[in-house]
């Protein structure tokens, strides 16, 4: 059957932009959406494709996303854009390695004032990992600081592609648009045109609609989709019995211009959402490949692919702390909006957990601090959740003294030190960039975290890169808050994992009237536990508010205790009404008082609030 598309695959351009956070990717996307009438100028916002709130204030992006728009190019044809929005936070990199395997081509967009940072170099080497078309977009040259030559030099040098011809660019003013989208038209090659092949559609996103189930985002790469088939996820019936295996029929396929436009057909390289009535979140996932469910009604062209997409992989995450409801009605709610969060991150794991101080929750696994921190945010605003949250860890392997081994990601888990042979911790390989004016303070923080360097270049005499080797547990805290406030926010920060490594680390206990509160316990470097441990008890003496009787806060390493603090109890003043007289009166009404509050102390309970337990993660302020 012949397509019955009106544009013909070899005018479809797929391309992605990608570029270090906050050098104008949003906005550049919103300039091509006015260029090519997407939306008219009064449904326009600015980062109309950040759909987010968070995404919005914050001026970062989160989630990929897509638009399809046409083009009319100076040669008189009409082309096909498929242009996918990409985060540019090191923790969100599995959004952008999944967008720019659903494309031919890239905008690499440099700042023409900042220069090439961190993430710039990660997110393109990723490119040429996945062969693609790149083409250099110098933004921002409306700035008094902006110097393209030099930049294209840079672009050179550090990331070794031609940057002659590289397109300057102020999406602001929106100049260079149109050359922009015309190198995207003639540079960017077409997809391969094979419809004949049985379908492989790659899952790009996916999302939970309160009327229509769960929204695949797909890219056709082979073969062809139509409303009304029924189709199958790979990766989820791979292994599984026969019997056993689902499928689901497509019964909404459409795309974004960036409205939502239905459609009946999808050929190789369109990207198209997908509804097929699927209720259950652990169906899909990201990276996982749609191919048609075999046998429907006698159509031989509609077989299952034998093959997965390649590049798929479960997603690990690095930092894990705890989740409480603050009202344990909540828990069921929570469960349910942290489901229907996971089918949009796929990042994102949980599992149930239980903490005497909090009550029941879930240990979260995040790919980063700033992850967690959105992931937090979003359940509070979107879901309406009140929350506790404890301080993040990360992975801890553990080898006992009998040879088991046994991997720890939170710190009441941690078995007894005699128990333990070795302690092993998550290392990162991080390059720091810099103006070299800074490299003093770089050096200074890296080398208080346990780091050691392993390189430094002058990239320029004005700008040098660090790379230091860095325990994550070290990193999880506050490490890129403190490195962007020493450099005056010029650092830019990038990492990969880089293996375990053994460590004398011990798990500090914290005990508030003799209780342990395992909701407060981290493991700590031991050289740094009674420094911690002696800021952490300062630190909560100021957060937990008197009671009527003397509560006592301690750090302890196993039955050491380290360090001490003591929150004196409400007192009422009994000898107010003594004006005088004897002594013996007022010793015998302050011996009263004494007695009572000893007999509060062994009944009173102590209520820990919920700053208590965020002091964890603000001990350096």
């Amino acid at each position: 059957m012949k397509s019955p598309k009106d544009i013909p695959v070899e005018r479809i351009r797929n391309f992605s932009i990608i570029a270090h956070i906050d050098h104008g990717k949003s906005t550049l996307a919103d300039r091509f959406i006015e260029h090519c009438q997407g939306l008219t100028m009064r449904e326009m916002s600015a980062q109309v494709l950040d759909s987010l709130s968070i995404e919005k204030e914050r001026g970062i992006t989160i989630k990929a996303q897509t638009v399809r728009l046409r083009f009319k190019s100076d040669d008189g044809l009409i082309y096909e854009f498929n242009l996918i929005d990409t985060p540019g936070h090191v923790d969100f990199t599995y959004e952008v390695s999944r967008s720019l395997a659903a494309c031919e081509g890239c905008l690499l967009v440099v700042d023409a004032a900042q220069g090439v940072e961190a993430q710039t170099l990660a997110n393109v080497y990723m490119a040429i990992e996945h062969d693609l078309e790149i083409i250099p977009i110098i933004n921002k040259i409306d700035l008094p600081s902006a110097d393209v030559e030099k930049v294209r030099k840079e672009i050179e040098d550090i990331i070794g592609i031609d940057a002659s011809n590289g397109i300057p660019t102020s999406a602001k003013e929106g100049v260079g648009i149109k050359e922009a989208l015309e190198a995207v038209a003639q540079r960017v090659p077409a997809p391969k045109n094979e419809p004949d092949k049985p379908l492989k559609a790659l899952i790009m996103d996916s999302w939970y609609d309160n009327y229509q189930g769960v929204v695949l985002l797909a890219r056709v790469m082979e073969g062809e989709l139509r409303k009304g088939e029924r189709v199958q996820m790979m990766h989820f019936n791979d292994g599984v019995h026969e019997t056993e295996r689902t499928w689901h029929t497509v019964i909404r396929m459409g795309c974004f211009t960036p409205k939502a436009v239905d459609l009946t057909y999808a050929g190789p390289g369109d990207v198209v959402f997908l509804v097929s009535s699927i209720k259950t979140v652990r169906e899909t996932k990201i990276g996982d490949t749609i191919t048609h469910w075999p046998d429907q009604g006698g159509d031989k062209r509609k077989v299952a692919a034998e093959k997965p997409l390649g590049g798929f992989k479960e997603v690990k995450p690095v930092v894990f702390a705890g989740i409480f409801p603050t009202d344990s009605k909540d828990y069921e709610d929570l469960k349910e909006a942290l489901e229907k969060l996971m089918l949009n991150d796929a990042a994102l794991s949980f599992e149930p957990e239980s903490s005497a101080a909090l009550g029941f929750g879930f240990r979260c696994g995040y790919l980063g601090l700033l992850h967690m921190e959105i992931v937090q945010e979003r359940l509070e605003r979107e879901y309406g959740m009140s929350l506790i949250t404890t301080a993040p860890t990360v992975k801890y392997k553990i080898t006992m003294l009998d040879g088991t081994e046994v991997n720890v990601d939170n710190p009441s888990e941690m078995p007894d030190r005699n128990l333990i042979s070795t302690i092993e911790e998550p290392y990162i390989r991080g390059t720091i960039y810099a103006p070299s004016e800074y490299m003093g303070v770089v050096i200074k923080l890296c080398e208080r975290r346990r780091g050691v360097q392993e390189k430094l270049d002058y990239i320029t005499p004005e700008r040098c890169a660090i790379v230091y080797r860095l325990p994550l547990g070290e990193m999880v805290f506050d490490f890129y808050d403190k490195l962007k406030s020493a450099t005056r926010g010029y650092a830019s920060f990038e990492y990969e994992l880089a293996g375990m490594e053994a460590s004398d680390l011990v798990k500090l206990d914290i005990l508030i009237a003799n209780e342990k509160v395992d909701a407060l316990s981290l493991i700590v470097h031991r050289d740094k536990a009674y420094e911690r441990g002696r800021d952490l008890t300062a630190k909560l003496k100021l957060e937990i508010p008197q009671h009527q009787f003397e509560v006592p806060i301690q750090a302890a390493i196993g039955g050491k205790i380290i360090s001490r603090e003591t929150i004196r109890a409400l007192r009422k003043n009994v000898l107010a009404k003594c004006y005088g007289g004897d002594i013996s009166r007022k010793r015998k009404l302050l011996e009263k008082q004494k007695e009572g509050k000893k007999r509060m102390k062994n009944v009173g309970n102590v209520e820990v609030p919920q700053e208590a337990f965020l002091a964890v993660l603000k001990l350096d302020d």
